[in-house]
C-alpha cells in the first residue's frame, strides 16, 4: 500500500481555518458550568451537559495552549476542575448518579452534575470522555502540585472503569447500560466511532476486553465499492472521523485493512471523497449540493416534516445520524463534518469551506459554523440559506478544532503516541506497521496512564 499523499492548502484558506479553529475553542471557554467543567451539549435554553463535550473540551485545552487560545495557568485549573468533579461524582449507578462503575451517563444537569433525561450509561460517550482524560494526562507533564494531580487523576479515571463489565457476557461491547433496566438490548457492530471506545477498553491494565472482542467487532465490517472507491463502509461521515481525533492511524494496519492493503486513514480518505462525488451526482436533485457543497452526517434538521420543494415531496428529518450515498439525505447538510475530514483531503475540504463561509452561516455567530443548514426547507424572511440550526454543539465544535490542528501540526496525534494504554490497545488489536514498530524499536511509551 503507498503512502496517503495529503496535498497542501493555499494561504487563504489557512488564514480561514484558523479563525475557524479559535473561533470553535471559544464553544469550550464559554459553554461550560466553570464550578464542575461540564460542558453543555448545545447551546439551548436548560440543556444539560454532554460527557463527549466534556472529552472534547478536555483534548482541546492542550491545543489552546500551544496555539494561544489560553494560557497553560487557565487550561490547568479548567481541567483540574473537571477532573476533581468527575473522580468525586457519584458513582452509585443510582437513578439521579453521575455515572457507574467508572462509566458516565450520557447527558448530566450540567448544575448538579446529575443524570438527566433518563439517560443510559453511555460505553461510546465515555469513551470520548476518557479520550480527553487521556490526553489531559499525557500533556500535562510538568512537575508542580497541580499537573501532577492531573496526571494522578487522569491514571485513576481510567483504570476505574470496568470496560469488560460492558461486555454483558458477549463478544461485542454493548452500547450501555440503565439503572432501571439493565443492560441496552443493543451491541457495538458493523464500522462504526467505536474503534476508539475498543482500543482504549483493549489496553486498559485493570479492566481489559479480551483481543477476540476486537476480531468479533471487525466481523462485522462490510467492504463496498461505490463510485468505483473501495472502503470499509460507513455513511454518515463522522464515523471515519471520530476515533481519529485521538489515534494516529496513518500507515498502520489490523489484520480488517492488511487484507484490504488499505489502513483508517486512507480508508476515512476514501470516504470524503465518495461524499463529494455524491454531492456532484446529486440523485435527489437538490438545488444546493455540489463539488463544493456537501457533508452528510450526524446533525440537527429543521424537523420531522414533509413537504413540497419546487413540485418534489421531500421528507425533512430532526436529528439523525444522515449518510451517503444511502440515505438518509434530507438536504441537510453539516459544515462541521466537513472541517473534521480536513486531515483526510484537505484539496477538497478546504474549497468546500470557503464556499460554505460565503453562504454567511457564521454570522452572527460565535463559535464558527452553525451546526447545520438546509436551503430547501425554506423558512419565511430567511437569508436565502434556509433553515439553520439556531444552536452549536459541543460534539461538532470538538472535532473541528481538533481535526484542523491535525492537519495543521499533528499534535494531538503525536501526543497520544505518547499514551501508553492506546499503544497496548492498538497491538492487542492486531495492528502493526508505521509508527507503532517505530516507536516500539526506539523506546517504550511515556505518559499517562
Amino acid at each position: 500500500m503507498k503512502a496517503t499523499m495529503v496535498p497542501a492548502i493555499p494561504t487563504l484558506h489557512a488564514e480561514m481555518l484558523s479563525r475557524l479553529q479559535f473561533n470553535s475553542f471559544g464553544y469550550f471557554l464559554h459553554e461550560v458550568n466553570r464550578s464542575n467543567g461540564l460542558v453543555l451539549d448545545k447551546t439551548a435554553p436548560n440543556w444539560p451537559a454532554s460527557i463527549a463535550a466534556v472529552g472534547m473540551a478536555l483534548s482541546a485545552f492542550p491545543v489552546g495552549v500551544s496555539r494561544g487560545f489560553v494560557s497553560r495557568e487557565e487550561a490547568v485549573e479548567r481541567t483540574l476542575t473537571t477532573l476533581r468533579f468527575l473522580a468525586d461524582s457519584d458513582q452509585s449507578g443510582s437513578a439521579d448518579s453521575t455515572g457507574y462503575k467508572g462509566f458516565y451517563f450520557h447527558f448530566l444537569d450540567c448544575r448538579s452534575g446529575q443524570r438527566a433525561w433518563n439517560s443510559e450509561l453511555s460505553s461510546i460517550d465515555t469513551a470520548l470522555l476518557m479520550g480527553g482524560v487521556l490526553a489531559s494526562g499525557v500533556f500535562f507533564d510538568a512537575p508542580g502540585a497541580d499537573e501532577t494531580e492531573i496526571r494522578r487523576l487522569s491514571k485513576q479515571l481510567y483504570e476505574r472503569v470496568e470496560w469488560d463489565w460492558m461486555l454483558d457476557g458477549q463478544d461485542t461491547l454493548c452500547h450501555g447500560w440503565k439503572p432501571e433496566s439493565g443492560f441496552l438490548s443493543y451491541h457495538w457492530q458493523g464500522y462504526d466511532e467505536a474503534l476508539m471506545l475498543y482500543l482504549i477498553a483493549l489496553g486498559s491494565p485493570t479492566h481489559p476486553i479480551p483481543p477476540r472482542c476486537y476480531a468479533a467487532w471487525c466481523a462485522t465490517y462490510e467492504w463496498k465499492e461505490i463510485y468505483d472507491i473501495s472502503f470499509l463502509y460507513a455513511g454518515p461521515l463522522f464515523i471515519h472521523q471520530m476515533s481519529h481525533i485521538w489515534c494516529d492511524l496513518r500507515g498502520i494496519r489490523d489484520d480488517f485493512m492488511r487484507a484490504h492493503d488499505c489502513d483508517y486513514f486512507e480508508n476515512s480518505r476514501r470516504a470524503t471523497l465518495i461524499q463529494q462525488q455524491y454531492a456532484m451526482r446529486n440523485p435527489l436533485g437538490f438545488k444546493h449540493v455540489g463539488e463544493y457543497c456537501w457533508g452528510i452526517s450526524a446533525s440537527d434538521g429543521p424537523g420531522a416534516v414533509t413537504r413540497k420543494v419546487d413540485g418534489v415531496s421531500r421528507t425533512f428529518y430532526d436529528y439523525i445520524a444522515r449518510g451517503a450515498p444511502y440515505g438518509p439525505d434530507d438536504g441537510t447538510l453539516a459544515p462541521w463534518a466537513v472541517a473534521a475530514s480536513l486531515p483526510f483531503a484537505p484539496e477538497i475540504v478546504a474549497p468546500t469551506l470557503a464556499h460554505l463561509k460565503t453562504l454567511h452561516l457564521h454570522v452572527p455567530n460565535p463559535y464558527g459554523f452553525k451546526a447545520s443548514f438546509n436551503p430547501a426547507f425554506h423558512v419565511p424572511g430567511g437569508d436565502g440559506v434556509g433553515w439553520v440550526s439556531p444552536y452549536h454543539f459541543g460534539i461538532n465544535e470538538g472535532p473541528t478544532v481538533l481535526m484542523i490542528e491535525n492537519h495543521r501540526s499533528g499534535m494531538l496525534w503525536s501526543l497520544m503516541r505518547r499514551c501508553a494504554c492506546l499503544r497496548d490497545g492498538l497491538q492487542r488489536a492486531g495492528f502493526t506497521g508505521g509508527w507503532l514498530e517505530a516507536q516500539a524499536a526506539a523506546q517504550p511509551p511515556t505518559g499517562s496512564p
